[in-house]
């Protein structure tokens, strides 16, 4: 059982909701510490979006509104032991 906290918490819904409204810049990767995935969904989403007429931006959107409805329909001890204790990074 991981140390839970507060902190924790906040970053679930923070992440969450993030992750549902702007997903596609990947900042809810950002919020839990997973900085290479959160920029590589930055640079696909700018970068490809930028080449396919957008086509990429919408795909990124909806891998994080996908993401960020799994945070928040985890429970708090789910979510802490999936993305902090075992860091997974994707879905």
């Amino acid at each position: 059982m991981a140390k839970l906290n507060q902190s924790h918490a906040t970053k679930q819904l923070l992440a969450g909701y993030c992750g549902i409204i702007v997903g596609s810049f990947g900042i809810h990767k950002f919020i839990l510490g997973y900085n290479i995935e959160g920029f590589v969904m930055l640079s696909i989403s700018i970068v490809g979006g930028y080449f396919t007429y957008g086509f990429l931006l919408l795909v990124m959107q909806f891998v994080g509104l996908i993401e960020g409805m799994i945070y928040l329909n985890k429970t708090y001890e789910d979510f802490v032991e999936t993305y902090f204790v075992n860091k997974q990074s994707w879905f």
